[in-house]
Formats: structure tokens, sequence, C-alpha cells
């Protein structure tokens, strides 16, 4: 089956109140983690944007691309489906801000096994076998779909919809890279791992 246009999408949108901090502008490579991210995707994505909040547009520049939050839907859907609303026949490359180890690498790996006769291709850890929706490529059928399942009453947990969908699981090499970093444990784990990497 034949690969739609694949775009970008950084989830920057978040409150981070369990960090403290926003999670986005977080130095774990020199740069904030959401444009170490963006840029990681503009390499693969034909176009990449932010996913963010109203009241963050004045953090970004005129130029910068960026798809403003719709809120009609709640939690890591609302940022989805505000970009497919953005742009409705594109498939999507969504990652979260809160993974510092996800590289390059990885994400070329995601690609190289999608599956565009799935309604997703998503990453998840050996030891889980679950499906990690903040780092997936969605289809466009995938997220029609998500529209009609929100109406539906069915809860707002993309990871649910995604286990209960037609998808493919692709196993990352090393399963650090989908470490999720949302407390300040978890960002001084995150460090050390990125530490111990940089210095082998």
């Amino acid at each position: 089956m034949k690969h739609l246009k694949l775009n970008g999408l950084v989830l920057s949108g978040g409150k981070s109140t369990r960090m403290g901090t926003d999670k986005g502008v977080i130095l774990y490579h020199g740069i904030p983690q959401r444009e170490y991210l963006y840029n990681v995707l503009t390499t693969v994505c034909e176009n990449t944007y932010w996913s963010i909040r109203e009241d963050q547009r004045d953090e970004f520049s005129s130029e910068t691309k960026v798809i403003i939050d719709e809120n009609k839907f709640r939690g890591p859907f609302n940022g989805l489906l505000s970009a497919h609303h953005y742009a409705p026949e594109a498939a999507w490359l969504v990652v979260a801000c809160d993974l510092p180890l996800l590289d390059l690498e990885a994400v070329q790996q995601l690609i190289s096994q999608r599956d565009s006769s799935k309604l997703a291709t998503a990453f998840a850890t050996k030891e889980s076998q679950l499906p990690e929706p903040l780092c997936a490529i969605w289809e466009p059928e995938a997220l029609k779909q998500a529209v009609l399942y929100l109406k539906a009453g069915n809860g707002s947990c993309p990871r649910k919809f995604l286990i209960n969908s037609d998808i493919k699981l692709v196993f990352p090499e090393l399963d650090n890279v989908l470490l999720n970093a949302n407390s300040k444990e978890e960002y001084k784990e995150a460090l050390q791992k990125i530490n111990t990497l940089t210095s082998k």
C-alpha cells in the first residue's frame, strides 16, 4: 500500500505539573527538548510542527510551524486531533516532548517498519508489549476513527484506543528510547543514562 504524506508533530502543550517546569524547554542535549525533537523529525518528515496551547504562542517566532490546540478533546488527543483537523489527509509521526532518549536512529527504525495498511505503527517496549501512542505513526484513518471513538464516550486514552485497533507494534533496539521523564526523579534518571551513553 502506498505510504501517505508523513508529517511530524512534537506534542508540547502539556502542563508539566509533575515535573514542575515545562518539559519542552528542559536541556538534555544542549537545546530545549522540544527543539531537539523538532530537529529530529524535520530530518525525516515532509513537514514538522509543534503542538502547543494558545498561551504558548508567544514562545515561538512567527516563522515557526505550530498547531494550536483546538481544545475539542481531552489529553493527548487534543493535540493529535487538532493536527488531524489541520491536515486531515496526512499521516502523523507523533512524539511527546518527555522522551529524552529518543533519537534520529530510533525514529528512522520506526519509519522503516511503518505499515500504512494498519491504523498505526507504534513503538512498544519488549517488556510491556503495549503501544506507545505518543511515539507512533498515526495514519489518517486512525485519527478519523479516534474522533468517533471519543464521541461515543469510550474515554480519552490514546493507548486504549490503539490496543483495541488494528496496528503494528515496533520494538526499538533499546527500550530506553521510550523512557518517559515526567518527574524530577525521572529527569535525573534520564540525564544519568544520557551521560552514560555519551561517555562510551
